[in-house]
């Protein structure tokens, strides 16, 4: 069986960032925030044994798949060799478009 290795892009890590900050201020509680992220970070790394999953999004970007998370994360990847690198994971109606 293959495992992937999980990267995240820039944008990734600073789409979390933003994330927690956005929980930590709507909740007042950098516990909750915390926790959720590490709720993403663990759906994250399922990903080295099955990333074949989500949607693919070809007109978007070749390979492109978006999968969902706990209905209010959208995660975009791509799985290059044996690599899944996260590109982006966008909160609530955010729509991935094409120069992301």
């Amino acid at each position: 069986m293959t495992h992937y290795t999980i990267r995240l892009s820039l944008e990734a890590q600073t789409d979390l960032v933003e994330i927690h900050e956005s929980i930590t201020t709507r909740s007042g509680s950098a516990v909750t925030a915390d926790r959720y992220i590490e709720r993403i970070d663990g759906f994250l790394s399922s990903f080295d044994i099955f990333p074949e999953r989500g949607t693919v999004r070809n007109e978007i970007r070749p390979g492109l798949r978006i999968v969902g998370f706990e209905r209010s994360v959208s995660v975009a990847f791509v799985v290059e060799d044996d690599d899944v690198v996260i590109l982006r994971i966008l909160a609530g109606s955010r729509e991935l478009t094409m120069d992301e």
